[in-house]
């Protein structure tokens, strides 16, 4: 059994995580519930659990508190949250699973097999000390997890040349010529790395504006990296890149 407690403040919402854990997921014990951040805390000390489901905003605190004094992690958290652009932007970086409010049963059953797929993996220290650092330093923490269907990256942003696009799949090309593919968009790192100078001079690729060493202005257009590679501009963004460059 995959033992597995709910934290939530709103009793009602508490039981509808609940019922949809029951009536999904037969292999799950739900061995507590806690609705504060002191409560939280021993309640996780104190069962063990495999899976946590945190809603990040508490009455008297927030999930991040609770999982501040929790390490070592030896449970997965899968969060819970109303639409929170900076909370997500920081579980994002981190790879970690989310649900947002309202629940929506298809979205959470997916978050759900996500984490449970996941709990034999040997990562979670990882992400959840990368979160951390987003939540506690905004954008003073500069590093993205990145998972592969073989293993789990933790990458510094400025070592991140380009990223470039083919279709679900977006490849990194990093500095020391690592490259790291991973099965999302290139669509869903632009809007993560918006504020982390990052343009998008072509529909499939993604560059750090750190890594660009010169602008070819013929054949329509190329920036060129700091590894040599050439990256296109297309014709629709080209003044856009232009506009961008210059105001560095």
């Amino acid at each position: 059994m995959i033992k597995t407690v709910i934290i939530e403040d709103e009793l009602h919402l508490r039981e509808t995580n609940k019922m949809l854990l029951m009536e999904n997921f037969p292999d799950i014990e739900i061995v507590g519930e806690a609705g504060n951040v002191a409560e939280s805390i021993e309640l996780i000390k104190s069962e063990k659990p495999d899976l946590v489901l945190c809603d990040i905003e508490l009455k008297d605190g927030n999930c991040f508190q609770v999982l501040q004094k929790c390490k070592p992690y030896k449970f997965r958290p899968v969060f819970i949250t109303a639409f929170n652009q900076y909370a997500i932007k920081a579980i994002k970086f981190s790879a970690i699973d989310y649900i947002l409010k309202p629940v929506n049963e298809y979205e959470f059953c997916a978050a759900i097999q996500s984490a449970i797929a996941q709990l034999a993996e040997n990562n979670i220290d990882i992400q959840t000390e990368n979160l951390l650092a987003h939540t506690g330093n905004g954008n003073a923490c500069k590093k993205v997890v990145l998972r592969t269907s073989e293993s789990m990256h933790l990458v510094d942003i400025n070592e991140i040349l380009y990223c470039k696009s083919d279709n679900s799949y977006t490849t990194f090309f990093l500095v020391g010529e690592q490259k790291i593919t991973v099965s999302k968009s290139i669509k869903e790192f632009a809007e993560l790395f918006s504020e982390h100078n990052f343009l998008r001079p072509h529909q499939s690729y993604l560059v750090n504006l750190n890594a660009i060493v010169r602008i070819d202005k013929t054949d329509g257009g190329f920036i060129i990296v700091s590894n040599g590679a050439e990256i296109p501009i297309s014709t629709r963004r080209k003044q856009l890149v232009f506009d961008q460059l210059e105001n560095l």
